[in-house]
């Protein structure tokens, strides 16, 4: 079930807020409850108390920027059409930008804790063919990670599309 949408200004607002940040600056592993607590001017209770845990925090924030990228994907592959190359192309291209854009490419490209649910291999599932699914999601991840790890935007872009089949 989502979480549903906090109140701007609100603890659990200000939680996601500053776990977002400290997610993409550290990776999940990285990360302590009692810095994203301080950064939130919270306490580690109210944290608890909104989320559960840290695992808990961060599955409110990975679960809502994937469901952003599939959205994004969904649309630009329904926009070439039929399923096949060009739709997943345009699919991980759009999620790519989005994710850079929206500041969580480390986030997004750590492995999904349940391994057994990739929201983006599913939502690629249908336009490529059997098995690449899982394949093309870690493309676009490894793409996410260089960006992450110092690479220009631009650099891994043109890494993906290549890895795609593109020019």
């Amino acid at each position: 079930m989502p979480y549903p949408v906090p109140i701007p200004g609100s603890a659990a607002a200000r939680l996601i807020d500053a776990a977002m940040r400290r997610f993409e600056a550290r990776g999940r592993a990285g990360v302590n409850v009692v810095d994203v607590a301080r950064d939130a001017g919270v306490t580690t209770g109210s944290l608890y108390h909104h989320f559960g845990s840290k695992d808990g925090l961060y599955l409110v924030i990975r679960e809502e920027m994937e469901r952003r990228m599939t959205e994004r994907m969904e649309g630009a592959a329904g926009a070439v059409g039929a399923p096949g190359r060009e739709a997943v192309a345009a699919a991980l291209r759009v999620a790519y930008d989005a994710a850079v854009r929206f500041r969580v490419a480390r986030l997004l490209s750590e492995p999904p804790l349940d391994p057994s649910h990739d929201p983006i291999a599913a939502t690629l599932e249908p336009m490529a063919p059997p098995g690449a699914a899982p394949v093309l999601a870690a493309a676009w991840r490894g793409a996410l990670a260089a960006t992450a790890g110092g690479l220009s935007a631009e650099r891994a872009r043109e890494g993906l599309v290549w890895a795609l089949g593109g020019d």
